[in-house]
């Protein structure tokens, strides 16, 4: 009979590795619905970019009241979670404490650096909960964070604190067990956080100790269990993506834009004196279309730039264009193309092999929006994992302008200028300097 809860927790185990695995191979084979593009270049500089951007956090702590609590609740979480892996094993062996004697006084260390962590985990749950429900600061009240946007971050928050708050109060009955003598509870651990929540069971038996002490243990495994396969659902997707996302990143200077290789050759073969204009067209395939009008005319690295959106909202918060009252969000630009692009995932996964009429651009991203685009880049500077809300934007002007002549009439009188005068003014080049002539 004592072998019933490690059976129990082996099958949760099970269970919840294997609908993670799942959940995680939709995701691979929905970014492989993407282009394919060569991410494979510079590769110290790419191990560095990850190293300082997803790691190290740089990016995140320009702000630094969000940063440093962001890092805060980053750090507790990482390394409250080795504990984890002492949980699964003692939750297989149904041991206590399996760690405590090999790693003598070192373990009491570090769960005195866990709880303290804890502690400072949930001081930074409540701020940040207090910013967006109290505060009520800006950015993360967009049109675009209504419905599950703005519950999904509150969602999290609240796991946070529970999580945080089961652990703790798992310790505290711990101890005093371990001071009773309980059987199965050895001299193990350093408390200086949860110690204060001992007066709360102090006047209760043994017995309902060891409940209270097995109920928080499982409750918190549990709750592991459910938070990690909540990820798939959730905007926390940048807690494993990030690390790729930051890899893959483009690491060109930002104001460089990468061109249409069948333009280039177009071009190339109009300024050639020598290129007979007459010949044979070349072998190599023309594209299927030019730039994007949906998912899977982006390549894969635009596609993991959608799941690793935070949604923190620090893109559009420096976006000049929504600044000023234009529609464009590029938060919203990675949260559309996400939300397309688990429709379309969703639909290759069932093979009805029936589209749904529907497209990105249009149906979830307006032309207004992609033409408020002022191209500065400011977005992609902001984000805290390195995503490029512009080159998707970008894409899906090449498609409008390429494929459907459908470029703002400023723009098609700009591009006519260039065309018969060398320059976007609708003057002849011959008369640009007439204006220096004039008394």
């Amino acid at each position: 009979m004592n072998l019933i809860p490690n059976v129990i927790f082996a099958v949760l185990l099970v269970v919840a590795v294997g609908i993670f695995t799942k959940n995680i191979r939709q995701i691979i084979a929905n970014i492989q619905l993407g282009k394919s593009t060569d991410r494979t270049d510079q590769k110290s500089a790419r191990w560095r970019n990850m190293a300082r951007i997803a790691l190290g956090q740089s990016k995140m702590v320009r702000r630094p009241v969000a940063g440093i609590l962001h890092v805060v609740v980053y750090l507790g979480f990482i390394l409250i979670n080795i504990e984890l892996l002492e949980i699964i094993v003692d939750g297989l062996l149904g041991t206590h404490r399996v760690f405590a004697p090999y790693l003598g006084s070192f373990y009491n260390f570090l769960i005195g650096s866990f709880e303290v962590l804890a502690f400072l985990v949930l001081v930074s749950v409540i701020v940040f909960w207090l910013r967006r429900n109290v505060l009520r600061i800006q950015r993360f009240w967009k049109a675009e964070m209504k419905g599950w946007p703005k519950l999904d971050a509150d969602l999290i928050l609240y796991f946070e604190i529970i999580l945080m708050g089961l652990f703790l109060s798992m310790n505290a009955t711990d101890a005093l067990l371990q001071q009773l003598g309980a059987v199965h509870y050895q001299q193990a651990g350093y408390f200086p956080v949860s110690q204060y929540l001992m007066p709360l069971f102090d006047n209760l038996s043994e017995s309902t100790l060891i409940v209270l002490e097995r109920t928080f243990w499982w409750s918190h495994i549990i709750g592991i269990f459910i938070f990690l396969n909540y990820l798939y659902y959730s905007k926390h997707l940048h807690i494993l993506l990030a690390f790729p996302n930051t890899f893959y990143a483009n690491l060109m200077p930002k104001g460089a834009f990468r061109n249409n290789a069948t333009v280039t050759q177009e071009v190339k073969l109009m300024l050639d004196p020598n290129a007979d204009p007459y010949a044979a067209p070349t072998t190599e395939a023309e594209p299927d279309k030019f730039g994007a009008s949906d998912v899977m005319d982006l390549n894969w690295v635009q596609l993991m730039n959608a799941y690793t959106c935070t949604e923190c909202g620090r893109c559009t918060s420096v976006c000049p264009a929504n600044q000023t009252g234009k529609k464009l969000s590029p938060r919203k630009i990675m949260m559309d193309t996400r939300d397309r692009l688990t429709e379309v995932g969703n639909q290759q996964r069932k093979k009805t092999g029936l589209s749904d009429g529907k497209q990105l651009l249009d149906d979830y991203i307006s032309r207004e929006e992609l033409w408020a685009c002022t191209s500065c880049n400011a977005c992609t500077e902001a984000c805290p994992v390195d995503i490029d809300p512009l080159s998707i934007i970008m894409d899906m002007r090449q498609y409008l302008v390429m494929e459907q002549s459908a470029a703002p009439s400023d723009l098609n009188a700009m591009m006519s200028n260039i065309e018969n005068n060398g320059a976007p003014w609708p003057f002849n080049n011959q008369d640009r300097l007439l204006w220096a002539q004039e008394n």
